[in-house]
């Protein structure tokens, strides 16, 4: 079965970010909501690596069902970072940036979506 054009989208953004995230993690720092324990190298380390896991298992027909759901999972989850990074922009003057993290923040369902329907067509 062939994986959908948006899940490739999807798979290869995964790639470019969890590169981003191990090589620059402090990048991401900022986004990481302050509740979370242990501080934010941690949860830019291992959400990069997360990124490169699903994008590598969306390579094989026998795992990419697992990385499509866990990819789903993946979006889902950083979405309240996502959100904390749409906040802090709007605090600052930078036009580009305000705009650009609000919209990112609908992106987010339809690459949700994108990695559901993989997961049902794998």
């Amino acid at each position: 079965m062939t994986v959908p054009l948006t899940a490739k989208a999807v798979t290869g953004a995964f790639v470019a970010s969890g590169v981003v995230h191990l090589v620059r993690p402090q990048v991401f720092e900022p986004l990481v909501p302050e509740q979370l324990p242990g501080g934010p190298r941690p949860w830019v380390t291992w959400s990069g690596v997360a990124e490169l896991a699903c994008a590598a298992g969306m390579l094989h027909p026998r795992t990419r069902r697992v990385a499509a759901y866990a990819g789903a999972a993946l979006l889902a989850g950083v979405l309240p970072g996502n959100v904390k990074m749409a906040l802090d922009a709007q605090r600052g003057d930078n036009a580009v940036l305000k705009a650009g993290t609000l919209a990112r923040l609908p992106l987010q369902v339809p690459m949700i979506r994108a990695m559901l329907k993989a997961a049902r067509a794998a």
